[in-house]
């Protein structure tokens, strides 16, 4: 499907009702005791998560997201008792994560900001008690106003402490706003995957959720092969498709790092290639137009290797071998003496998408008229309305905090 047809997709065609009773505002207390559907070749079953490995053959390879979740909401308060939420997206200055969580006394957001028509131009500051080590003073200062977000210059009076340190003592846990409920403190816990390493989301890639340490043994008991990638989930991930029709829709951008070992574990697989999540999915189908982008530039500079929203649907990107494709990156990185790809990707996977790498997906159930509904729909060949059907008549719970699914893509049925 061309780009031109693509942009005139109806987000109202991916619609369906959602009861506000069937949105799981909080997790099982065991995470893998959840529902887990089946959807092979047009047939559905289902079973509980914790019989994860009983459903895919051995010597597959499963990909993971080892994001994890930041305390992003910082609340101000004003004398005047206005409260401000400054809500962290991404780093400015420095602009590299790990360089930015490591920063000390001061560093740059880029931000969203709450009730910003009370913060005009003076600095804002919150006052923590830390610990035994008396009182900390945190201040926010606006940089810069645009139309997509505010740059917003911290600054902090303890020089012993990082900013990762920083929001762990003054933010807040981001839960998704369809909750309707505060962040708990056990949120800190059950928000998070219990394999995320890398700092940097602001919202769970919800797919992993419902993974345990047993699930995880019994993967590896069963011969299959694991293996991970970064990318952090920006506010985006939570923004509906308010307009007609897919064309206007502007996906929003994330960061993403894929280890070089992956990358390779890619490349030399024969065996179903497993997704865990959108998120998952995102990032490996953005290696194959990165890969595309050294074919015809092998030199190219980190941002020129960026992938757009409307790559996927440009014809001149499809004339490359999957497995090339990955190719080119690891002679890149072996160029570079690289051992991670780091990028960005504005992807947009919807229905005439061609994917390249997975064979089956692990994901919740999603929000009506969202980006990541267009996904499955292009993932399951537009069968989602039958898959979501099943999965409201059977009492499955739905979105962040709800029950899993495992699904193949139709030409690779499960053995």
């Amino acid at each position: 499907m061309k780009r031109k047809e693509i942009e005139q997709l109806h987000i109202t065609d991916y619609d369906y009702p959602l009861p506000d009773e069937r949105i799981a505002k909080y997790p099982l207390e065991k995470r893998d005791a959840s529902k887990l559907l089946l959807y092979d070749d047009g047939i559905i079953s289902e079973s509980i998560f914790s019989n994860l490995a009983d459903y895919i053959p051995s010597e597959s390879l499963m990909i993971f997201n080892n994001t994890r979740v930041i305390h992003a909401r910082l609340l101000f308060r004003k004398e005047t008792g206005a409260q401000i939420e400054v809500f962290c997206l991404s780093p400015a200055d420095p602009e590299d994560y790990a360089m930015n969580f490591a920063s000390k006394q001061y560093c740059s957001w880029h931000c969203m900001i709450g009730n910003a028509k009370r913060w005009k131009d003076d600095i804002l500051t919150m006052k923590i008690e830390n610990g035994g080590n008396g009182i900390l003073t945190l201040s926010a200062e606006k940089i810069a106003v645009t139309d997509k977000d505010t740059t917003v210059r911290f600054s902090w009076n303890d020089d012993t402490l990082s900013f990762s340190e920083i929001l762990e003592i003054a933010g807040k846990l981001p839960i998704p706003p369809y909750l309707n409920r505060p962040a708990e403190t056990k949120d800190d816990e059950t928000y998070q995957t219990v394999y995320s390493r890398i700092e940097g989301s602001v919202a769970a890639p919800t797919a992993g959720l419902h993974f345990t340490d047993d699930v995880m043994t019994s993967l590896r008991h069963k011969g299959i092969a694991t293996a991970e990638v970064t990318l952090h989930v920006g506010a985006g991930t939570f923004r509906p498709v308010k307009s007609e029709t897919i064309g206007e829709h502007e996906m929003h951008t994330e960061f993403i790092s894929v280890p070089k070992e992956t990358i390779k574990a890619i490349y030399e697989n024969k065996h179903p290639l497993v997704v865990v999540g959108t998120t998952s999915m995102r990032t490996i189908e953005s290696l194959y137009y990165i890969g595309a982008k050294l074919t015809i530039n092998p030199v190219a500079m980190p941002h020129e290797l960026f992938v757009s929203q409307w790559e996927p649907y440009e014809n001149f990107l499809h004339d490359i071998e999957a497995r090339q494709s990955l190719k080119n990156i690891l002679d890149y990185l072996d160029r570079n003496d690289a051992d991670h790809l780091i990028s960005a990707t504005q992807i947009m996977i919807v229905p005439g998408f061609r994917f390249h790498y997975a064979d089956a997906l692990i994901t919740n159930f999603h929000q009506p008229q969202s980006t990541l509904l267009l996904l499955i729909s292009a993932f399951v060949d537009d069968n989602w309305r039958v898959i979501y059907d099943y999965a409201l008549k059977s009492d499955f719970r739905f979105l962040s905090y709800g029950d899993s699914s495992l699904l193949w893509r139709t030409h690779n049925k499960m053995k």
